[in-house]
Parts: C-alpha cells; sequence; structure tokens
C-alpha cells in the first residue's frame, strides 16, 4: 500500500479537515477575453516565425495581467489550490511553436502570476504547478503501418518533464499536478523526473495526479481501467490520485466511486461542464446549478477529498460546487490493514 505523502503538509492538513476546492478551466476563461495574434505574441515575440495564437501557456510571459486576473476570480470564487497555467510547458509541446529555448521562462512566470494572485486573495491558498499529459505519446503510434513506431523516448519524456519541474519548483509552487493523463507511460516519466529532481535538491512537496477516462468504455485512451491506472502510479508517494477531463459529471460518476473506494490516497474530481456542446456559451452545456447538485452528490457519498471543475467550467461554477459540498465531510482514507 502506498505510503502518505507529506503528511506534516498544510495542504495534508486541510484534505483532512474538509474538502479543499480547486479552480476550474484556464482555457475557457481565456476564450472569454477574445485575444487576437498580437496579444499571444507582445512585443518579445513580435517577430517570432510561426503563428502563436492558441498557445495558452505564453500569455504568462505576454499577458500576464490576464493569467492572474482568472487566478483571483477562481481565488475569490474559494478556490483552495489553482493550478499554474504550464499545462503544455515543456520542450515537446512547445516544439510545436518553435519556442523550446523559453520553458524555464515559462513556468517561472505562471508562477509569478498564481503566486501573486494568491497573496492578494486575503484567504490561504495554494498554487499546483500543473504538469500536462504533452503532445507526444510514448504508448501510441501514430502510423498505422508501423505500429511499433514512437516519436519520442522515455528518456527525451522524461528530460522534459525535468526541465518543467525544476523551474517550477524555482517558481515556488506548493504542489505539482500530473494531470489528465491519458497514456500513464508518460506520467510515469513524469513522476520519474520529479523523483529525480527531489532527490537531487533533497526537497520534497507534494505530487498529485490525474487521470483521464475519455469514454464509456471507463478506460484511459491507452487502455487501461481506473484500478489499472491507480497501480500504474500507486509506486509514487502521492498525496491525491484523482479524474479530470473528457467526461462530465453523469458519465465520470461510476468511475470517481470505483477510484474512491480502491485507493489508499486522497481523491479528486474535476470534470468537464459535461459533453462538448458548440450551441452552449461555453462549448459545454452544464451550467453553475446544474453541475454543483451532481458533485454535491459525490461529495454526500464520501468519494472526494478535492473537487474543481475542468474544461466549460468558470468562477461561477467553482462558486457553485463550493457551496453545495460545504457541509460535506471529506472522505476518510482507508485504514490500512
Amino acid at each position: 500500500m502506498n505510503r502518505p505523502a507529506l503528511t506534516s503538509h498544510p495542504l495534508h492538513a486541510l484534505l483532512c479537515e474538509r474538502i479543499a476546492i480547486l479552480d476550474g478551466a484556464m482555457g475557457t476563461m481565456i476564450q472569454q477575453y477574445k485575444l487576437a495574434e498580437g496579444d499571444y505574441r507582445g512585443e518579445r515575440f513580435a517577430d517570432h516565425p510561426s503563428d502563436l495564437k492558441g498557445n495558452n501557456d505564453l500569455l504568462c510571459l505576454t499577458k500576464p495581467a490576464v493569467i492572474e486576473d482568472i487566478h483571483a476570480q477562481y481565488l475569490a470564487a474559494g478556490a483552495d489550490i489553482i493550478e499554474t497555467n504550464t499545462f503544455n510547458s515543456q520542450t515537446i509541446s512547445q516544439a510545436d511553436y518553435g519556442l523550446e529555448p523559453i520553458i524555464r521562462d515559462l513556468n517561472l512566470a505562471a508562477a509569478a502570476c498564481a503566486r501573486r494572485a494568491v497573496e492578494k486573495c486575503g484567504h490561504p491558498a495554494f498554487v499546483a504547478g500543473a504538469i500536462g499529459p504533452m503532445s507526444k505519446t510514448l504508448t501510441i503510434s501514430r502510423d498505422v503501418n508501423d505500429p511499433a513506431r514512437r516519436e519520442v523516448t522515455f528518456e527525451q519524456v522524461k528530460d522534459a518533464y525535468r526541465e518543467q519541474v525544476e523551474a517550477l519548483l524555482d517558481g515556488g509552487v506548493d504542489l505539482l499536478l500530473v494531470e489528465t493523463i491519458f497514456d500513464t507511460l508518460n506520467a510515469k516519466a513524469a513522476l520519474f523526473a520529479i523523483t529525480e529532481v527531489f532527490e537531487d535538491r533533497a526537497t520534497e512537496i507534494p505530487i498529485s495526479v490525474s487521470g483521464t477516462i475519455t469514454d464509456l468504455s471507463g478506460r484511459t485512451l491507452t487502455g487501461q481501467t481506473v484500478e489499472a491506472f491507480w497501480i500504474s502510479v500507486s509506486h509514487a508517494p502521492l498525496l491525491s490520485v484523482g479524474l479530470n477531463c473528457a467526461l462530465g459529471p453523469h458519465e465520470m460518476r461510476p468511475y470517481i466511486e470505483d477510484l474512491s473506494r480502491i485507493a489508499p490516497v486522497f481523491v479528486s474530481a474535476y470534470p468537464n461542464a459535461g459533453l462538448p456542446d458548440p450551441l452552449s456559451p461555453t462549448g459545454f452545456p452544464e451550467t453553475p446549478e446544474s453541475l454543483a447538485p451532481q458533485i454535491r452528490d459525490w461529495a454526500a457519498q464520501g468519494w472526494l477529498n478535492i473537487v474543481g471543475g475542468c474544461c466549460g467550467t468558470t468562477p461561477a461554477h467553482i462558486q457553485a460546487i463550493a457551496a453545495a459540498v460545504r457541509d460535506c465531510p471529506p472522505r476518510a482514507l482507508p485504514i490500512a490493514s
């Protein structure tokens, strides 16, 4: 059974006391600012040879006030944990834009945006260094005629994550969140990188992971069930394990129930605001009023320690979720036999 991670950390104490609130979608909020190519470029990247619009992580350097404002809105809505805007801030993903040399700058700037928002918000809150799944996968071949072909090696993925982790730690994040995991081998490379950095620096902060069940098969994109996913990452000293993205609350419900039953660490959940709906204002149909009662049911069942929102959620969703679970006790950790 996995050992509890950093039980002396204040976040661990909070999770024992009540359900903690995670923030909502960064991309959904950025869309509301209707930023143009020039906003992404700023002065620093005015002459960059490729298009940059859509590279949301870059806004930490070119529009930091926008990112800080989004963080501030989630904190005002009741978030206890906010994620840095670093979902793609490693060399393999940024290679799509030709921006591999600025990885350290991206992560430091993102951590600074989040930290400034926390310092101004007026209540205790934690900054999670967000580590996304990256744009290349170690498990799946993109060439149907060559199933053994891979675009990256484990060492390359690990090294890319290591550079990101080092910068996030230097930026002063409170925990690391390896999230939206559809390929567990990528996640294991990230966990390996984190372990390396911790050992080299003789330091440690909490680690959380969050997987993605991609459809009603109940499996990740690379074919793992919830239980198989947990077993694959359970070697790491995790603060929490959870699920996010891909599914709305209705579809995610049975998988959160399963994870709550089997995981001996804290459990997190941050579903999308339903399945994609292009006619909805956010691109997802669940409103704060329809989403929050569903999340409250999970909390009332005793399944949750951390809850927030993924794609399509806004500060209004997070505020409604926080109110809905306020009087629900946190999930109790199983007692080791």
